[in-house]
């Protein structure tokens, strides 16, 4: 499974979850911050990488948005606020046990799901 952060998730995030042996990285890291939600998970879908946002209200609607066109994307992965945002290690930890949960393939695409 391949990941994308969102913005509004900790770039440093991308370097712990590297050391977890995630494949993810940041759009930070890519250059493409400030580029709206729906550029960003069609960029994501473009590379087969599971979107990783704290960004709930936006992403559900864009996926049902996705679905609607038959737009397909690798899914969506929800940081709730139980995790907190400004403790990237957490973050990355909780990642890798989520990757855990569904490897090999992942849920499938288009889901939507939280950690």
């Amino acid at each position: 499974m391949r990941f994308l952060l969102d913005e509004d998730l900790p770039p440093k995030t991308a370097d712990v979850g590297r050391g977890l042996g995630l494949d993810v990285v940041s759009v930070h890291e890519l250059a493409r911050t400030g580029l709206s939600d729906e550029h960003q998970l069609a960029f994501a879908a473009s590379e087969r990488r599971i979107l990783v946002t704290c960004n709930r209200d936006d992403f559900v609607a864009l996926t049902r948005s996705f679905y609607a066109t038959g737009r397909p994307h690798a899914g969506i992965v929800m940081v709730s606020r139980a995790c907190p945002n400004h403790r990237p290690a957490t973050i990355a930890h909780a990642l890798a046990a989520w990757r855990e949960r569904y490897a090999p393939n992942g849920p499938g695409s288009g889901f939507l799901d939280f950690l």
